[in-house]
C-alpha cells in the first residue's frame, strides 16, 4: 500500500503540473499580422554595434537588412545620418522603401550642427524616396533643448525643402508644449503605453485615445504615428508586463485597427538593440520584431501562445521533480500520505520555478557580464533547490511519520549488569562554585560502578581550581563513609600546560581512564545531572553496534531574564526537531556534553585535537565505521545559557566554524569517493543537514553584492538596473519558506507557544550573520584557535550590546539606506524597483534581529515571562521496558552484559 502510494502521488502531481503549464499556455486568437504594414523604426545595428562608441554595421549588412524589410512594410524611419545611415535612402531605393529619414539632436551643438549639414546635403541630392523628414526625436521629452531653439532648426530645414519637416515626440509633450506644431508640417506621436504602465488588455484602447487627443488638439495638423510597440523582454512596468506574448498581442491588435482607419505608423522597431541597454537599461534591447539575429520573433498569423515551447519545460520541470523525489522518498515507509503529499507539491513547485526562472533569465541577449551573472546564478539556484528540499524534507518527517523506528530502548536491569562507567568533566577557568555544583549532582547519580575525572587544563590562578580539587577529595571521604569508596571515586587533574584544548583535555582523561571502565561519558562543567541519567541511558549499551548514546543539551536558568528564555526556545528546535528526525537513520549529530560512548572505539584514534568541534567529528568518524548511535530527546542534564549576545555568538561561530572544517576534512568519505559504511540517509542528513548554514554564507556574499548592485542603481540609474524580478523574489520565498516552517515545527513539534516560537525564530536570526561569517572562515582557513563560551559572565551594558553587534548594526543601516535610495529613483514607481527594495528590507531583517536580541541581552532585568520558560523534554519515543538484557547477549547474571574494550593505543 505504502508503495502504490508512493507512486500515485507524484503521478497525481505531476498531472496538475502539466495542467497548470497548459491552463497557463492557452492558445487565443489574434487579429492577423497585415501583408505589408506602413513602417519600420530602422536601425541596422547588430550584437556588437554601438552607435555612442561609432561602431556602425557596414554598407553591405545595411543593405541585407533593407532586402528583408522590403516586402513587410512601405517604408523605413531614421533616426541619425552618422556612418553608413547617410546612405540609407540610396539603399531603400533599390529595395523599392520610402524613407523618412532622421537628424539626431540632443544637447550637444556641434554634433547638432553635424547632423544639420548633411541632412542639407542629402535633401539637395534629390532622393525621390524621402517621404518625410524628422529634425529631432524626443528631444523635448529629454530636455536637451527648449522649444524654441528645436523650432530654430526645424525652420532652418523646412526653408530648404518641399518635404514634410517634422519632429517626433510622445503625445503627452505636444499637448504640453502646443507652441511646437507651428514650427512643423506633421506631427508625429509616440504612442508607447508600455512605459505608462497600461495593461496589455487596455493597450491599444488607450493609445488610440491619446491619439485622439492630439489630433483634437491640432486639427490642421497631419498627425502620424512615429513610433508604436511593445518589449519582448523586462521589466514589469506597474501593470504593464514586458512578454514576447504581449508584444504580439498589442501589435496584432493595433495594426488591424490602424489599418481600419488608414493612418501613417512606424512599428517600433525592426530589429532588436541590445546596444541601448546603455542608455535605456535592459529593456531597451527588446522592441524589435526580428531579434539581433535576424529571425522573427513574433507569430504573425497563429494563435499566440504565451510560452511557444511550453511543452518541453513542462516535462523537464516534471523530469527533475521525479529525480529528487526519488531521493526523498527513498527510506519514507514511514511517512503517511500526506507528508509525501506535501513533499511531492514543494518538490514540484520548486522544479518548475526553477526551470522557468531558467528559460526566463536565458530570453536575454547574453554578454560576458550576465553569462558570468547567470552562472552564479546557476550554481545559487541549485543551491536554493537543494536547501529548498532539505527543509521541507525535514519539515515531512517532522510532522507525517506515522511511527518512530528508532525508538530509544529503556530497560531496568539488575545492578550487577551493568558495566564502570568513567565520566570525564573537562574544564578551563571554571568558577569554582559552578563545577562544585556540577561534582554535586554527579554524586548523586542513582549508579552503581563509576568513576569522575576532572580534568583542569591551563587555568592559570589556584584560587579557581583548588577548590576543585578539595572539594573532589571531599567527596571522595563522603563516599568511603558510604561505603562506595572502590565503585565511585572522583579524581581530579590540574594540567598546565596541556595542548589541544577541550580534546585535549579529554585525551588526558582517556589515558587516566581505570582500565575496567567499558562506556565514557562526557559532561561540560556547567551541567547539573538528573540521578537516573546513566542508569536509563547504559543499558542501550547491550546493542553491541551501538557507540554513542546521547541526550540533549538543555539548559536550567531559562527562566532568568528574557534573553536567556529566548536562547532556550532556539536552542530546543535542534534538540526537539533535527535530532529527532536525524535518530531515524542513525545520524545524529554527537555534542560533547550529555553524551557516552563506547570506550573501545573512542581509543581508536581519540578525540580529534586539530578540530574545535570534536565532538561532531568524533560521531561522524564512528559512523563511517559502521558503528550506531542513539538519541533519546528527554532532558537529562541542565546547563547554563551563554549570558550575553556576544558570548551566544561565540559559541555559535565555534559550531558552524567547526562543521565546515568537519565537512571539509571528511568530504571524500561523505560523497563517497571513500569506501565507508556510511548509508545514504547518513550522507544526506550530514550534507543537507549543514547545508543552511552554508546558506548562510553564500547569502552574506550575495548581501555584499546586493548592497554592490544598489550602489551602481544609485549612481547609474540609466544604465544599472534591478535584477530580474524573477531573481530578485527568489531571497523572499526563500526567507518566507524558511521563517513559516520555523513557527508550525515549532509549535507542532517543540510544543513552544505563540510567542516562543517567535522568540526562538528573532534569536536564530540573530545568529545568520555569525554562521555566514563562521561558514566563510571554515572554507578559507583552519586555524581557528578554540574558545570556550563563557558561563556568569558580567552582563553587558547598553553601548557593549551595540557594540556586540556592531558589524550587524553597520549592514543593517546600509541595506535601510540602499532601500532609501533606490526609491528616490524616477522610476521607483515600477514593480520590479519595488520588489528590489523589498528585498533589501528583507535581507536586513536577520540584522535587526541581532540588534534586538544584543539589546535585550543588555537589559537583563526584562522578565522571562515574557516569552515564557520552556519546560523539560519528556516526549522520547520509547519501547517497550524490559527486564532481562538482549538475547544476543546470554551471559551470566553476574557479569556486565556490555564488556569493557581492549585498549588499543596509550591515549
Amino acid at each position: 500500500m505504502s508503495r502504490s502510494i508512493s507512486i500515485a502521488i507524484p503521478i497525481l502531481i505531476a498531472a496538475l503540473t502539466v495542467s497548470v503549464w497548459a491552463m497557463m499556455n492557452q492558445p487565443k486568437a489574434e487579429p492577423p499580422w497585415p501583408t505589408r504594414i506602413q513602417g519600420y523604426s530602422f536601425s541596422p545595428m547588430r550584437a556588437d554595434d554601438d552607435p555612442t562608441r561609432h561602431v556602425f554595421p557596414s554598407i553591405a549588412e545595411v543593405d541585407e537588412d533593407l532586402a528583408l524589410l522590403q516586402d513587410e512594410a512601405y517604408a523605413i524611419r531614421t533616426y541619425t545620418l552618422e556612418g553608413p545611415m547617410s546612405k540609407v535612402p540610396r539603399l531603400a531605393a533599390a529595395r523599392g522603401l520610402n524613407v523618412s529619414v532622421g537628424a539626431w539632436i540632443d544637447a550637444n551643438e556641434k554634433t547638432n550642427e553635424v547632423q544639420l549639414e548633411r541632412l542639407e546635403a542629402m535633401l539637395r541630392e534629390g532622393h525621390r524616396n524621402i517621404v518625410r523628414v524628422f529634425v529631432g526625436n524626443e528631444v523635448i521629452l529629454r530636455k536637451e533643448l527648449k522649444v524654441e531653439e528645436l523650432g530654430k532648426q526645424l525652420d532652418r530645414i523646412r526653408r530648404i525643402t518641399q518635404t514634410p519637416v517634422g519632429t517626433a515626440e510622445p503625445w503627452h509633450i505636444w499637448l504640453k508644449y502646443p507652441e511646437l506644431a507651428k514650427h512643423v508640417d506633421f506631427i508625429a506621436v509616440h504612442l508607447l503605453p508600455y512605459w505608462e504602465g497600461v495593461p496589455i488588455d487596455r493597450a491599444v484602447d488607450y493609445s488610440f485615445e491619446r491619439l485622439y487627443d492630439v489630433q483634437k488638439a491640432f486639427p490642421n495638423k497631419p498627425v502620424i504615428i512615429g513610433e508604436v510597440g511593445w518589449p519582448s523582454n523586462g521589466r514589469l512596468n506597474q501593470g504593464a508586463e514586458a512578454s514576447l506574448v504581449n508584444e504580439t498581442r498589442f501589435l496584432r491588435r493595433f495594426l488591424a485597427r490602424a489599418e481600419r482607419e488608414g493612418l501613417i505608423y512606424y512599428v517600433m522597431e525592426a530589429f532588436d538593440q541590445p546596444w541601448k541597454t546603455r542608455i535605456e537599461g535592459a529593456i531597451g534591447s527588446y522592441w524589435g520584431v526580428y531579434d539581433v539575429d535576424r529571425e522573427p520573433k513574433l507569430a504573425l498569423t497563429q494563435p499566440v501562445v504565451r510560452i511557444p515551447n511550453w511543452r518541453e519545460l513542462a516535462a523537464l520541470s516534471v523530469g527533475m521533480a521525479v529525480l529528487i523525489l526519488l531521493l526523498l522518498y527513498r527510506d519514507s515507509s514511514t511517512m503517511s500520505s500526506s507528508g509525501k503529499g506535501f513533499l511531492a507539491v514543494v518538490t514540484y513547485a520548486v522544479s518548475t520555478a526553477a526551470v522557468y526562472l531558467v528559460y526566463d533569465y536565458t530570453r536575454q541577449y547574453m554578454t560576458p557580464l550576465t553569462t558570468a551573472v547567470g552562472v552564479l546564478l546557476l550554481i545559487g539556484g541549485a543551491g536554493v533547490l537543494v536547501l529548498l528540499s532539505a527543509e521541507a524534507h525535514e519539515w515531512a518527517e517532522s510532522l507525517w511519520l506515522k511511527r518512530w523506528r528508532r525508538a530509544f530502548p529503556r530497560r531496568e536491569v539488575p545492578d550487577e549488569w551493568l558495566p564502570l562507567v568513567s565520566l570525564h568533566v573537562p574544564a578551563y577557568n571554571e568558577p569554582p562554585d559552578l563545577l562544585i555544583e556540577t561534582l554535586d549532582a554527579l554524586a548523586r547519580l542513582d549508579y552503581p560502578r563509576l568513576e569522575v575525572l576532572v580534568v583542569d587544563n591551563n587555568t592559570k590562578d589556584p584560587a579557581v581550581w583548588e577548590p576543585v580539587r578539595a572539594h573532589c577529595e571531599q567527596l571522595n571521604r563522603r563516599l568511603a563513609a558510604d561505603g562506595n569508596a572502590r565503585d565511585r571515586r572522583f579524581r581530579f587533574f590540574h594540567v598546565d600546560p596541556l595542548a589541544g584544548f577541550k580534546a585535549g583535555a579529554l585525551n588526558y582523561a582517556l589515558r587516566e581512564t581505570n582500565p575496567a571502565a567499558a562506556i565514557v561519558a562526557v559532561i561540560d562543567a556547567d551541567y547539573v545531572v538528573q540521578p537516573r541519567w546513566l542508569r536509563d541511558l547504559v543499558p542501550a549499551f547491550f546493542d553491541q553496534e551501538v557507540a554513542i548514546v546521547q541526550a540533549p543539551q538543555d539548559y536550567r536558568d531559562g527562566g532568568q531574564n528574557a534573553f536567556k528564555a529566548m536562547c532556550l526556545a532556539e536552542y530546543r528546535g535542534f534538540f526537539h526537531i533535527g535530532m529527532v528526525t536525524r535518530n531515524e537513520r542513525n545520524a545524529i549529530i554527537q555534542h560533547g556534553t550529555m553524551t557516552m560512548i563506547r570506550r573501545g572505539p573512542l581509543e581508536d584514534g581519540g578525540w580529534a585535537e586539530w578540530c574545535i568541534t570534536e565532538d561532531a567529528e568524533l560521531g561522524l568518524r564512528l559512523f563511517e565505521r559502521g558503528y550506531k548511535a542513539l538519541y533519546i530527546p528527554a532532558t537529562y542534564g541542565r546547563g547554563l545559557i551563554p549570558d550575553t549576545f556576544a558570548d551566544f555568538k561565540k559559541q555559535r561561530y565555534r559550531w558552524a566554524y567547526g562543521a565546515v572544517r568537519i565537512l571539509i576534512a571528511h568530504r571524500r568519505e561523505l560523497l563517497g569517493l571513500r569506501r565507508t559504511a556510511l548509508t545514504g540517509g547518513q550522507r544526506w542528513h550530514f550534507l543537507a543537514g549543514w547545508l543552511p548554514w552554508f546558506a548562510d554564507g553564500f547569502n552574506l556574499l550575495f548581501n555584499f553584492a546586493a548592497l554592490a548592485w544598489t550602489v551602481a542603481m544609485v549612481l547609474y540609474p540609466f544604465q544599472v538596473m534591478p535584477p530580474y524580478m524573477s531573481i530578485a523574489l527568489i531571497p523572499l520565498v526563500l526567507f518566507s519558506f524558511k521563517m513559516l516552517k520555523s513557527f508550525v515545527l515549532y509549535r507542532r513539534r517543540v510544543d513552544a507557544s505563540f510567542r516562543q516560537s517567535l522568540a526562538a525564530g528573532l534569536a536564530g536570526l540573530a545568529l545568520s550573520h555569525t554562521i555566514a561569517r563562521a561558514s566563510t572562515a571554515g572554507l578559507i582557513s583552519g586555524k581557528l584557535a578554540f574558545f570556550r563560551t563563557p558561563k556568569l559572565a558580567t552582563t553587558t551594558a547598553l553601548l557593549r550590546a551595540l557594540a556586540d553587534a556592531r558589524e550587524e548594526v553597520l549592514l543593517l543601516i546600509a541595506f535601510w539606506l540602499g532601500a532609501f535610495a533606490v526609491m528616490q529613483r524616477d522610476d521607483a514607481a515600477m514593480l520590479d524597483v519595488r520588489v528590489w527594495t523589498a528585498v533589501l528590507l528583507v535581507q536586513s531583517v536577520p540584522y535587526l534581529a541581532s540588534l534586538l536580541v544584543s539589546l535585550i541581552s543588555a537589559l537583563p532585568r526584562l522578565p522571562a515571562s515574557l516569552v515564557g520558560t520552556m519546560t523539560e523534554m519528556r516526549n522520547a519515543p520509547a519501547a517497550a521496558v524490559e527486564d532481562t538484557p538482549p538475547s544476543e547477549s546470554p551471559t551470566a547474571k553476574a557479569e556486565p552484559a556490555v564488556a569493557a574494550a581492549p585498549r588499543t593505543r596509550d591515549g
